[in-house]
Order: C-alpha cells, then structure tokens, then sequence
C-alpha cells in the first residue's frame, strides 16, 4: 500500500472515528460539558473524542508505515556503517591532509 493511500485511509478513518465516537460518547454517557456554566454544542464536545480517534490513527499510522521504516533504518546503518569505517581506516591521512591545509593556507586572505 502506497503511502498516499495509507494516508488518505487514516483521514478518513480519523473522521469516522471522530463523529462515531463523539457522537456515541455524549448518547451513551448523556454528557454534557460546561465551560464558565455555558454549556457547550455537541459538535464542540466532540473535539475531546476527536483528539483519542487521532492518538488512535497515529498509531495504526505507525504500524502500517513500520515496515517500510524498518527498511530505511537498516539501510541508514548500513551507509553509516561505511562511513564510520572510512573514517576509521583514514583518519590518519585526514588528520594529515587537515594539518598540511592549516599550515600552507594564506593568512591574508579572508572571507567577508
């Protein structure tokens, strides 16, 4: 699955699960919210329900994506791997190369 088409999937699931568990939570429970003893729309109390859909979405977000993640991790450690040995093998001739270039660059001269 692409992951345009994933995404599309957790946004639209974000919106099902939002007006589904909004909408039931406030029936089931006979909720009602009050803020500075105003009591608040159904629409606006939902936004409660909607940030747990959300925590929800991220998460199977992060279970469908984990493969391809796994994939570019592995592959993150195996470049940093080669230059970790690079840099191990010649680090002696970089040192050397460091120094020759500090000591024969011109003083003068310097950038603005």
């Amino acid at each position: 699955m692409s992951f345009f088409k994933s995404l599309m999937l957790a946004i639209l699931a974000t919106l099902f699960l939002t007006y589904v568990l909004g909408a039931s939570i406030i029936d089931l429970f006979n909720v009602d919210v009050y803020m500075d003893n105003e009591l608040i729309e159904p629409i606006k109390a939902i936004s409660v329900s909607a940030l747990v859909a959300v925590v929800l979405v991220v998460v199977a977000l992060g279970i469908v994506l984990s493969v391809f993640g796994t994939m570019i991790f592995i592959g993150m450690l195996i470049v940093g791997c080669f230059a970790m040995f690079a840099i191990g093998v010649f680090w002696p001739v970089l040192l050397i190369a460091l120094l020759i270039w500090l000591f024969t660059r011109d003083p003068k001269r310097q950038s603005a």
